[in-house]
């Protein structure tokens, strides 16, 4: 399997992007694409070409879930696994978010310091 390199990452709140690229760039060394909304993923997905898409659940305009089902809809994209993030982790919940065809969900607020880890054991057992 080919190494996890190049991660997009969608989230609304600025600081939430900040805090997560320091610790994936700088932690785990990883090529990171921002994005602040669904529609700023939906247009830079493609090319930037991500090995895992890291997105938010709850965002204004278009959520998580319906981010994700465009995402999909874009054939070179349609197999690039998805780890949504979410403050919301009842067991139901995150139920709701796999069977929406994410690999996994991870909970906000997040350590910077293991992120970049908890991403390459998500990536290793996909």
């Amino acid at each position: 399997m080919a190494a996890l390199k190049r991660i997009l990452m969608v989230d609304d709140e600025a600081d939430i992007r900040a805090i997560a690229h320091l610790s994936l760039t700088a932690v785990g060394g990883f090529t990171v694409e921002l994005c602040c909304s669904g529609p700023d993923a939906i247009q830079k997905a493609e090319g930037f070409g991500p090995d895992l898409i890291l997105l938010d659940v709850m965002m204004p305009g278009m959520d998580g879930p319906t981010t994700l089902k465009a995402l999909r809809a874009i054939p070179s994209l349609a197999e690039t696994p998805i780890v949504f993030m979410t403050a919301k982790v009842q067991p139901q919940e995150i139920a709701q978010l796999v069977a929406c065809g994410a690999l996994d969900v991870l909970a906000k607020p997040f350590d910077p310091m293991t992120l970049p880890d908890s991403l390459q054991r998500i990536w290793a057992a996909h």
